[in-house]
């Protein structure tokens, strides 16, 4: 009874380490999405220039989460995520001190590699430590955690910004950081791993493969900037989207061939494995372009400043911290493919709402869609991580879990791409977004939600499929066994 005691109270302390920098994570994210605009103003960049800030950390992290998650299942998930936590540390350092635009972009890479390390092994971690029937509530405590971050982001960051610079949203991640990674380093076991099985590992590895796949990532956001652009140069966007597409899913399938594939064969051809990661893509790339584009309507283009523009925003992020906890009780006793068919149909129920938001500030229009999205994302989230988790063997919980980490940045990596090269595409030749622009903002901002509203049904049908399907392979077992 004693050991058992010990042993939840160490679990709670690891989740307590993962949620912590969960948390900081997220707060950084969220953070940074309130900045765009002020700091496009500080560094005398265009808006769509400024979106970049974000970008290239969500694609350094999309391109790195998989290495990472293999190298935590080879040598230690523990050791990576430390590492992680250090490098995140060292990269808010740089981009909170940096004189100009390609310092910052070079210390957002940094901080996206320490993140990537930290996202890749934060499930294996909980899937290594707590079983089946516990590991929805373990999640849902991490998306807690992550709910509370990006709560935190735009309350904290639109008060500094506000009062101060918003170099201060990089500079807290050093303060709250180096507490939280003594805590990481006292209650996460460190096997020690000498320099010669890493160089062995990393020797191993199909190098082939992750340079392929890298280099497909970066062709295929590269399109964003030129979409950016506008019409003229449409076509040369469309060329890097399709060709850059074409190498990364290249990429996996030379990896698949390979005599020590980052991505072990069993994953890739687990159905419904794919198909849980697919639709958590698809979520997060429409939950992802409100999170690029309010603060432009909020901030640029209706006035508001950022600390007012925060509050609006995080309404979201709260009310997916209220939601959760129920959803993660439920998941764990209910069906879970149906919890996460409800949570899409409210997820695109607020698509709708966002493509008709006013011209005006008129919060009775504005509130109920930011409210839904969060309703809809906590329905969801939790139990198709779980899900996720319980279709893989335990032993391969590293790399499953950063697929699903994986699946979720690069839905938000396309859905912010995705967001702002549609918005500025229909405003050729806008350097930055104003009231001056008028309604053309507008009618391209809905144009852009009713565009997520169908990617959203595209989810919701993927996720129906999948319901139907557990409920007759469910019939058929019970009648076999009768």
């Amino acid at each position: 009874m004693a050991d058992e005691v010990t042993s939840r109270g160490k679990n709670y302390s690891i989740i307590a380490v993962l949620g912590m920098f969960s948390f900081l994570t997220a707060l950084s994210g969220s953070s940074t999405n309130l900045a765009i605009p002020k700091i496009a103003i500080d560094m005398d960049i265009s808006s769509s220039m400024a979106t970049w800030i974000v970008q290239i950390g969500l694609i350094t992290t999309a391109i790195l989460l998989v290495m990472f998650g293999h190298m935590g299942d080879i040598l230690s998930k523990n050791v990576v995520f430390l590492a992680g936590g250090i490098g995140f540390l060292i990269g808010s350092a740089i981009t909170g001190f940096a004189p100009n635009y390609a310092i910052i972009l070079f210390g957002r890479v940094i901080q996206a590699i320490g993140s990537a390390m930290i996202m890749a092994n934060s499930m294996g971690i909980v899937t290594q430590y707590f079983p089946d029937k516990r590991r929805a509530e373990a999640l849902a405590v991490i998306s807690m955690f992550i709910s509370v971050g990006s709560i935190s982001g735009p309350g904290i960051g639109g008060l500094i910004i506000s009062a101060s610079s918003w170099r201060w949203i990089y500079w807290i991640n050093i303060l709250l950081g180096l507490i939280i990674l003594w805590l990481g380093f006292k209650f996460l076991p460190v096997p020690k791993e000498s320099w010669a099985r890493v160089r062995e590992v990393m020797k191993g590895a199909n190098w082939t493969g992750q340079n392929l796949f890298t280099i497909g990532i970066i062709i295929f956001f590269l399109s964003g900037t030129f979409f950016q652009s506008g019409r003229s140069k449409f076509l040369i966007g469309l060329a890097f989207l399709i060709v850059g597409g074409l190498i990364s899913l290249g990429a996996f399938f030379q990896d698949n061939k390979s005599n020590l594939p980052w991505i072990a064969p069993e994953v890739v051809t687990n159905l419904g494995f794919m198909t849980s990661i697919t639709a958590l893509a698809l979520v997060m790339l429409v939950n992802s372009v409100s999170n690029i584009l309010l603060p432009f309507y909020f901030q640029s283009y209706n006035g508001m400043s950022a600390f007012y523009s925060g509050l609006i925003i995080m309404l979201q992020s709260v009310t997916m911290l209220c939601t959760t906890p129920f959803a993660g009780y439920l998941a764990d006793r209910i069906n879970r493919e149906l919890m996460t068919v409800v949570g899409l149909l409210i997820l695109m129920i607020s698509q709708v709402g966002y493509a008709f938001f006013p011209d005006n500030l008129d919060m009775w229009r504005i509130i109920p869609p930011i409210i839904s999205n969060g309703i809809g994302m906590a329905i969801f989230l939790s139990p198709n991580n779980a899900l996720t988790m319980g279709l893989v063997d335990k032993r391969l919980s590293g790399i499953a879990g950063s697929l699903n980490s994986f699946a979720r940045t690069l839905g938000m990596t396309i859905g912010i791409s995705f967001g702002s090269s549609l918005l500025f595409f229909q405003l050729p030749g806008i350097v930055r977004v104003t009231k001056a622009v008028g309604l053309p903002f507008i009618h391209a901002f809905a144009n852009v939600f009713w565009t997520a509203t169908v990617i959203s049904a595209v989810a919701l049908l993927l996720v129906l499929v999948r319901f139907i399907y557990s409920q007759r392979h469910s019939k058929a077992v019970v009648k076999k066994t009768a």
